[in-house]
């Protein structure tokens, strides 16, 4: 028994190379229809707490990170009544409540600009919004 929990916390990080990135590394994701349901919790959630009146568009970027539940860090456009759409980083996190169910928590929502191109994907500076 001994030698088979060793041989499986040798594995462990081995599996994790092999896959290509470690467990709680953010991993760049494609958009689907579980992500836009975050993205427009994310945009009510800010109008809620803020009092504003941004109007949910589209995702941009998303990537995930497992941590304890999934911590989703979304790119979102969004417009504000006859303004131009800006792009905001909305932080959610899917938190467990267990036999399946979670629920979600907006940890944070900025304003973004994009700044760069990098190995085909594109970066954001995100600034806490007033």
């Amino acid at each position: 028994m001994k030698s088979l929990i060793c041989l499986s916390l040798i594995l462990l990080p081995l599996f994790s190379v092999v896959e290509g990135q470690g467990i709680g590394t953010p991993t760049l994701m494609q958009v689907d229809e579980e992500v836009v349901v975050l993205a427009m919790f994310a945009v009510s959630e800010h109008n809620r707490q803020s009092k504003a009146n941004l109007v949910y568009r589209n995702v941009v970027q998303e990537t995930m990170q497992v941590v304890h539940g999934l911590l989703y860090r979304l790119i979102i456009s969004a417009k504000n009544g006859s303004h131009a759409a800006k792009n905001y980083e909305a932080v959610v996190w899917e938190k467990p409540r267990g036999q399946g169910h979670h629920s979600n928590i907006l940890v944070s929502f900025k304003e973004c600009r994009s700044v760069a191109f990098v190995n085909r994907l594109q970066m954001y500076v995100c600034t806490p919004l007033s």
